[in-house]
């Protein structure tokens, strides 16, 4: 008898539960059909295709022009259905500017190239940007800068092109807005120099110098690579800038900064400690030529006193009395003038 009343109550729970969940998962089902659709419908007016109807199905009074960094698309409804080109439905519409192009005003039915010297690297873009030193661009519509190679540079903005480095200046990395210029005891003999070389023995250059210079008279030096160069020692010659000092003969002068050795002149002269001395033949030289000297000059005053004497004794004479000499005339003496006698 009890299992009997019991078996009844659970088939009648069992049945009310199968109606409740068929009743909860109907409106499940509707929902998720109402959700399909509705995103059908929000999708459809963006992907254009064939089966997309005509203009008449558009309100073309919200036309809008396309903003700047983008253009006006003719292959779409949304585009083409408004009366102005440059005008869509709405500014999602318009076609994005690519790489390399820009467009800075609105409502314009196509982008514009980037000059040279100018890149965007990004769409929709409505400027583009200079490249920065460095780099360089040759190309109109460029979408990046190319950096400079090692042993050139660019040092403006926009650059088209990179200069090589100069004489005596070098960039060792890519990218180099300026050149440097060679440390002290280096040098760039090219130009578009990637490094710098040291300067040869007998060669020198400061940090203020383009090249290396060589060495002064009496200044050596011989090591590679130097700022300045040393001076010859005392004692010492130096006769090229790029071997260490020779040794100064004994009967020689080496002063400081010697070029070569300087020596007395044999006969006349001889040396004496750091002087050069007369040799005694060339005093005696000396002094026989000033007695002759000597003697001249007294000869000379000897034989003006006597000229002078001379010039005063005539000058004291009497005057001679004055003879007129005898004349001829026909061959006979006459002491008158001659006589015209009219013939």
């Amino acid at each position: 008898m009890d299992c009997r009343g019991v078996l009844p109550e659970i088939c009648a729970a069992f049945f009310i539960g199968m109606v409740v969940s068929q009743t909860t998962l109907s409106p499940t089902v509707m929902n998720t059909t109402l959700m399909e659709n509705v995103t059908s419908l929000t999708i459809t007016p963006v992907i254009m295709s064939s089966t997309t109807p005509g203009c008449f199905a558009f309100n073309t009074s919200t036309c809008e022009p396309c903003a700047p960094g983008s253009q006006y698309d003719n292959n779409t409804l949304l585009c083409a259905c408004c009366s102005d080109p440059g005008l869509c439905l709405f500014p999602g519409a318009c076609l994005p500017c690519s790489r390399g192009f820009y467009q800075p005003l609105a409502g314009q039915q196509q982008c514009l190239p980037c000059n040279r010297g100018f890149y965007t690297n990004f769409t929709g873009s409505p400027l583009c940007q200079p490249c920065a030193p460095g780099s360089f661009n040759n190309n109109t519509g460029g979408d990046s800068c190319t950096s400079c190679s090692p042993g050139f540079y660019s040092s403006q903005q926009s650059s088209t092109s990179c200069a090589p480095c100069a004489l005596g200046r070098f960039c060792n990395s890519s990218g180099c807005s300026q050149c440097q210029m060679c440390p002290a005891g280096k040098e760039a003999l090219q130009t578009a120099s990637k490094d710098c070389t040291p300067c040869r023995p007998g060669m020198h250059k400061t940090s203020h110098q383009t090249m290396c210079q060589i060495c002064g008279s009496g200044f050596f030096q011989i090591h590679w690579g130097q700022e300045s160069c040393d001076v010859c020692p005392e004692n010492h010659y130096c006769p090229s800038p790029d071997v260490n000092p020779i040794h100064c003969p004994s009967d020689a002068f080496c002063p400081e900064g010697s070029l070569s050795p300087g020596y007395c002149m044999e006969t006349f002269f001889r040396k004496e400690g750091d002087t050069c001395e007369l040799a005694p033949v060339t005093i005696a030289l000396l002094v026989i030529g000033g007695g002759v000297a000597l003697l001249f000059i007294i000869l000379m005053v000897l034989r003006r006193r006597r000229d002078t004497d001379g010039e005063l004794t005539v000058a004291r004479a009497p005057l001679l009395r004055k003879e007129r000499p005898q004349g001829r005339y026909y061959g006979i003496p006459c002491d008158a003038e001659p006589v015209y006698a009219g013939w």
